[in-house]
């Protein structure tokens, strides 16, 4: 298949950055020093590539990716940043031979780890941003009561998320340090061979985490592209101008196609004006059939509004690959 005959909307990834991405980033941080986060892509051939590169623990953000990365053959150590309730699709996982570890944070979340039949913990510390995790201080309290609750204790885990996006990079190196100084505490207390951390903004600052949980460098957008990483942009979605008007056109790619949460994706020989349901528009006009390369603003959840994504390389589609690990 050639570009010219992709379907909009597409997502469209380049082989080849890819590929850069990929060895850059293993490199910087090969083996278990990256623990690759599958949320920023949900496709487990991607996942494959990392794994090829020397990854082989990924982090998840859903049951339904553990599960997934398993059923691929993917499940040689998957930690499961996130706090369940109901383990008992992760036990199940456990029974039949993956490793999978789950984030705790609370008495309730050991107790479900533990019933649901999860044999491995890390402790979940908030270390700055006001998401899940406990308080430094309780770190050590919760590890005491997870082992008597009969589950082994790997360590903590802690996201400086309120850092990993901060454009001036001495204060985004020193905010992580700062982040990293409390979970260094709460590790102290905890005990077990895991500090882990990190994303994309951080990998190369972040040298107190024991393996950094970064994803989007694989693909990467345009938030993490105004940092200077050297990573390119590697995924794309391609839209057709459908409607033309003097002074803009529009595309038929729009809010279902993208994350917005970080703004309107951007497009290299325009200006994205806004998006609507179906539809992108954009300055200057320009021809009906044309076709638009837009960028997203945050990969992870432009991820899962595709079912499939286009691997090209030149002007040739290379292989298709599901987006397999989306849903719950």
């Amino acid at each position: 298949m050639r570009l010219t005959e992709v379907e909009t909307p597409a997502l469209l990834v380049d082989a080849d950055v890819l590929e850069q991405n990929i060895a850059a980033m293993a490199q910087a941080l090969p083996g278990g020093r990256l623990r690759p986060h599958v949320k920023a892509h949900k496709c487990t051939s991607l996942a494959r590539q990392q794994a090829v590169a020397g990854h082989l623990g990924f982090t998840c953000a859903t049951i339904r990716e553990c599960e997934g990365m398993a059923a691929a053959g993917l499940g040689h150590d998957l930690l499961l940043a996130n706090e369940v309730l109901d383990a008992s699709r992760l036990g199940s996982l456990t029974a039949a031979g993956a490793r999978v570890t789950v984030a705790v944070d609370s008495a309730e979340t050991i107790d479900a780890a533990a019933s649901g039949g999860v044999r491995e913990v890390v402790i979940d510390v908030n270390v700055g941003l006001p998401r899940c995790g406990c308080a430094p201080q309780d770190a050590g309290q919760l590890a005491d009561r997870a082992r008597r609750a009969g589950l082994a204790v790997r360590g903590v885990m802690g996201y400086e998320g309120h850092v990993v996006g901060l454009v001036d990079a001495a204060e985004r190196a020193e905010r992580c340090g700062a982040a990293m100084e409390l979970l260094l505490a709460a590790h102290a207390d905890v005990g077990g061979e895991l500090v882990s951390a990190g994303g994309t903004g951080t990998y190369a600052v972040n040298t107190w985490a024991s393996e950094i949980q970064a994803g989007s460098y694989a693909l990467m957008d345009t938030a993490y592209g105004r940092l200077g990483l050297p990573f390119e942009q590697a995924a794309f979605v391609l839209a057709t101008v459908i409607s033309r008007s003097p002074g803009w056109a529009v595309g038929d790619a729009g809010l279902k196609a993208f994350g917005m949460d970080k703004g309107n994706p951007s497009l290299g020989d325009g200006k994205v004006l806004f998006c609507s349901d179906e539809h992108v528009t954009v300055t200057p006009s320009r021809p009906v059939g044309d076709r638009l390369w837009l960028a997203p603003a945050h990969i992870d959840p432009t991820m899962a509004c595709h079912e499939r994504l286009y691997l090209f390389s030149g002007e040739d589609v290379v292989d298709i690959w599901p987006i397999d690990l989306r849903g719950w």
